[in-house]
């Protein structure tokens, strides 16, 4: 999973990409500092996913009261919000109101519907694009095959996220303090007999899911119905995964590696469109 998560470097090449492409080449010739400060540690926060207060000062080249006063803003703003056991920062109910408002103005579906159907064409099953909204996985945009028996689409819907291998692989990105917030209690709501009953087994399942670099679900968000999902490299901030997901009797676990494959393949190309 290592190689799917989006370095500084990136980041900064992503940003410089989009001010080239709306012919921005050059600093403002009144620059706030202030402002300047506090959109860097968004982005920040976008490629990190957690900040410290010392995380902060330290990118900004600031003293520590400088950098908790803009958090402190920010936070003020609803754009971060204070873990109150670990003082770490992450990401607001602000900045992902405007990350959804973006996917929405971005019209997702289109960019990746050709992508999709491609992918759907050559694995022969139904695949779906999706994101993270709390605890919770919101299918984006889908592909379905021509055959007769396949999985139905779930365009438009929302699952729990520890029961589908979208949700999973990309909650594996993310820090313990982070999932602590979403998983405050050790028992987790179930769909079918299969899904994950515990925070313990979620926990340790997304361990394995980040060492290998894709998730799987086996009758865990419906009976019948077994899936296998891998993330979206992205440097802009976005969370998107893609699944391909199938009846259980056709996606046996040596079928899974083929389906990661082209999985991986669609996701490098995904991820340039909607970077």
């Amino acid at each position: 999973m290592a190689a799917l998560r989006a370095g500084r470097n990136d980041t900064v090449s992503v940003v410089q990409r989009n001010r080239a492409a709306d012919g921005v080449d050059a600093a403002p010739q009144y620059p706030i500092e202030s402002v300047d400060n506090a959109l860097k540690l968004l982005l920040l926060l976008g490629e990190k996913n957690e900040l410290r207060l010392t995380d902060a000062s330290k990118h900004l080249g600031v003293a520590t009261s400088t950098a908790h006063r803009i958090l402190a803003m920010l936070q003020w703003r609803g754009f971060v919000r204070q873990d109150p056991r670990t003082k770490t920062y992450g990401p607001g109910p602000s900045l992902t109101t405007i990350a959804f408002s973006v996917l929405r103005k971005m019209d997702i579906p289109q960019i990746v519907q050709p992508i999709l159907e491609e992918l759907s064409h050559q694995a022969g099953e139904t695949v779906h694009l999706g994101t993270l909204d709390g605890n919770s996985t919101r299918f984006l945009a889908v592909s379905e095959p021509t055959t007769a028996v396949r999985v139905a689409s779930r365009l438009g819907k929302e699952m729990p996220a520890h029961c589908t291998s979208t949700g999973k692989v990309l909650l594996a990105q993310l820090p313990r303090e982070q999932l602590d917030r979403l998983y405050p209690d050790e028992q987790l709501s179930q769909v079918t007999p299969q899904s994950i009953r515990t925070k313990t087994e979620l926990l340790a399942q997304l361990d394995l899911v980040a060492k290998q670099g894709y998730a799987t679900n086996r009758e865990e968000s419906e009976e019948g119905v077994a899936s296998v999902a891998v993330a979206v490299p992205s440097a802009s901030g976005l969370r998107l995964a893609i699944n391909a997901s199938a009846p259980v009797f056709r996606l046996p676990p040596r079928k899974v590696k083929t389906l990661v494959a082209l999985l991986d393949e669609a996701a490098v190309r995904l991820a340039d469109l909607t970077s």
